[in-house]
C-alpha cells in the first residue's frame, strides 16, 4: 500500500491493480489462463482510460478472454468484488476468479465543467474530494463519519484497531476456503 504522491505515485490505478492480479494468481500458484473472471473496485476512476479493470487483467498477464467487472462502491468497492466473486465460486459458477481493489489518488485529475466559460475565469474541482471523499448527502468529508459514529457511539481508538485486526483475520477465511491457502 503507497501513500499519496510518494514512492508508487507514478503509477496508475490500473498498473497497480495489475501488480497486485498478478502476485495473487503466482502466489496462489495458478495458471493465469485458469482465471475464469476478474472483479476490481475502483472509485475515482477518471483519469485512468476506458475499463480499468480490464486493463489490470490484460497487464497482469491473464487471458484476454477473461471477463472484467469493475465496482464502485466508494470505500467498499475491494470489499465488494470479492463478495462478488466468493458469491459465484459459492454458487458454483466459476472456480477461480481474482477479487480485489486498486486506486490511485496521486492521478485523480482536476476537473473543469463543461460550458461557457464564465466571466472572471474557471474553477477546478479537484476529483478526489468531488468523486471520493465527500459525501454526496451530507456533504462532508467522508472521514468524519467514521469519526462522528465512533464518537457517539463512544467506540475508541484502540477499540477500532481491535475490531480491524479480528475483521481482517474474518476476511481471510473465506480467501482460505476458497482457494485452499491464505494468498
Amino acid at each position: 500500500m503507497g501513500s499519496f504522491r510518494s514512492s508508487l505515485a507514478s503509477m496508475r490505478a490500473p498498473e497497480l491493480g495489475a501488480v497486485a492480479i498478478k502476485a495473487a494468481v503466482e502466489r496462489a500458484g495458478v495458471d493465469p489462463k485458469a482465471v475464469q473472471e476478474v472483479y476490481m473496485g475502483h472509485v475515482i476512476a477518471a483519469g485512468a482510460s476506458q475499463a480499468p479493470t480490464r486493463q489490470a487483467t490484460l497487464l497482469a498477464g491473464l487471458d484476454k478472454s477473461t471477463p472484467c467487472t469493475g465496482v464502485n462502491k466508494v470505500c467498499a468497492s475491494g470489499m465488494k468484488s470479492i463478495m462478488l466473486a466468493s458469491q459465484s465460486l459459492m454458487c458454483g459458477s466459476q472456480e477461480v476468479m481474482v477479487a480485489g481493489g486498486m486506486e490511485s489518488m496521486s492521478n485523480v485529475p482536476y476537473y473543469m465543467m463543461r460550458g461557457d466559460s464564465p466571466y472572471g475565469g474557471v474553477t477546478l474541482h479537484d476529483g478526489i474530494l468531488h468523486d471520493g471523499l465527500t459525501d454526496f448527502y451530507n456533504k462532508i468529508h467522508m472521514g468524519n463519519c467514521g469519526e462522528n459514529t465512533a464518537k457517539k457511539m463512544n467506540i475508541t481508538r484502540e477499540e477500532q484497531d481491535e475490531f480491524g485486526k479480528a475483521e481482517k483475520n474474518c476476511i481471510l477465511v473465506p480467501i482460505c476456503c476458497c482457494f485452499g491457502k491464505v494468498i
